[in-house]
């Protein structure tokens, strides 16, 4: 046989096996979008988690009922591991309803909706009402002087920017005023703050979100609420029409201390390489106006949906593949840290993790923390979600939870779930982020969606040369 002839025999061997492997792969993934639309499990377990647990900030009694449900949960699915990881959480409890109104001309007041922001200091039980001064942000409050704050109540009122295609985008371009306004305010001498909700939606519900003093002494942090974006261009509007217009808000929210909770993990042990990991997860707490169907029991189920889609197509993975349910994402990330720190503690080798927080809305694709090498094979396979109108693979974040995992795993891929956003913020961190605005069929095409990025994980990641071994026999 000549040389021509054998290089020609190769290659047509090596297009053959490709495609019989473009063909399997194609079928796998029909079969997962088939389990999860036909028989799917997530939108049933996201009603219980909702309806039936309902709210499940760090430390409550909700988000202690989660952490039992879920895991009796995923020992019913059949997976080969199933425990839970203690961490110690925050405790901050909301207390009564908050009470706010403006104060115009010759005492008269508008009641207007606002609630406190995770983590802040309580009013006096009287409440407290002061004058306002108004800013767009963080920079226009530190281009006043003291004598212009001092003693008012700062109100931080840019919104979202609206020409912002990316709705995460224009998130983070106001969001540091909820974050950080009260601990800047507080260094000029005001005595409270109030911040107008970060959502593009004008309506009357209060978003709240975690906040932070810094390294404030207790004596200087001052009372933070968020207030419905109605409200705040009430407010902003009454001051231009009498800059001597005050605020009056009361609100008994407390500071508890740390508890101990839970993170959820539960694990398929891998067929060659049981002790490279691979993980997908969301976060089991959530906000406490709602029920957090959205942010995020809609990353809970997705993620638990994951696991026992492949377990009822009969898919056994090469990798250990674990489920996990971090804890307080919300306000202080112990979970997600405590994952990763015990993780390293036992020396083990995480290769890819997977994260759902951004709700759950139709699938548009993901966003990828990679090398090139590893994002140029996940380009190869867009003609097989094309299909499912999946088609936005990009470079960029994955999750909050998961983070901390790249610091000790060299060459870890991270992957981010990316849902269509255009109405995730009018539900985000509010009260109506409720079971009934998650429509069933998105949710479950986004747990078939993450479950075929898995598979194919599973299947072609590359992993760097020195984390590389030959398969352990079994």
């Amino acid at each position: 046989m000549n040389k021509n002839l054998r290089y020609i025999l190769a290659t047509a061997l090596v297009v053959v096996s490709a495609f019989a492997k473009a063909q399997n792969d194609s079928i796998t993934v029909r079969k997962i979008y088939s389990a999860a639309l036909t028989e799917g499990q997530s939108y049933e377990w996201l009603d219980h988690l909702s309806n039936q647990i309902g709210s499940r900030l760090s430390g409550s009694l909700g988000a202690e009922r989660a952490v039992t449900w879920t895991k009796s949960e995923l020992e019913k699915v059949g997976l080969d591991k199933v425990w839970l990881q203690p961490v110690m959480v925050p405790k901050w409890i909301r207390g009564e309803a908050e009470r706010a109104f403006i104060e115009g001309d010759n005492a008269s007041t508008t009641s207007v909706p606002i609630c406190a922001l995770g983590g802040s200091v309580a009013t006096k039980t009287t409440g407290l009402k002061a004058n306002v001064v108004e800013v767009m942000g963080i920079e226009e409050l530190k281009a006043l002087s003291a004598d212009e704050v001092k003693g008012k109540i700062v109100f931080f009122n840019r919104p979202m920017n609206d020409e912002l295609i990316l709705t995460f985008q224009a998130y983070g371009g106001c969001v540091d005023q909820r974050y950080a306004g009260a601990m800047e305010a507080a260094k000029l001498g005001a005595v409270g703050v109030i911040v107008r909700s970060v959502t593009h939606s004008l309506d009357d519900y209060p978003h709240t979100g975690s906040m932070s003093y810094g390294d404030l002494p207790n004596s200087k942090r001052i009372p933070a609420a968020a207030i419905s974006t109605k409200g705040a261009e009430l407010l902003s509007t009454s001051l231009k029409l009498n800059p001597d217009t005050k605020f009056f808000y009361k609100m008994s929210c407390k500071n508890l201390g740390d508890v101990e909770s839970h993170n959820v993990i539960a694990e398929i042990t891998g067929s060659e390489y049981p002790d490279k990991y691979m993980v997908v997860g969301g976060h089991l707490d959530s906000w406490d106006l709602g029920d957090g169907s959205h942010d995020d029991g809609a990353g809970v189920v997705q993620s638990m949906e994951a696991l026992r889609l492949m377990k009822a197509i009969g898919y056994r993975p090469k990798h250990s593949i674990r489920v996990v349910l971090f804890m307080n994402e919300e306000n202080g990330l112990r979970g997600g840290n405590k994952y990763a720190q015990e993780a390293k503690a036992k020396g083990e080798n995480h290769v890819f993790a997977l994260e759902s927080d951004s709700g759950g809305f139709t699938p548009r694709g993901f966003s990828f923390d990679s090398d090139d090498r590893n994002f140029n094979e996940v380009l190869s396979w867009k003609g097989l979600f094309e299909p499912y109108l999946i088609h936005d693979f990009t470079r960029g974040g994955s999750g909050a939870d998961i983070g901390p995992l790249k610091a000790t795993n060299d060459g870890i891929v991270l992957a981010g779930l990316r849902p269509d956003s255009q109405r995730y913020f009018d539900h985000h961190h509010a009260a109506n982020d409720t079971f009934d605005a998650v429509n069933k069929r998105e949710l479950e095409l986004g747990a078939a969606t993450m479950t075929s990025l898995l598979y194919l994980m599973d299947n072609y990641i590359q992993r760097p040369a020195k984390l590389m071994q030959m398969p352990i026999k079994q």
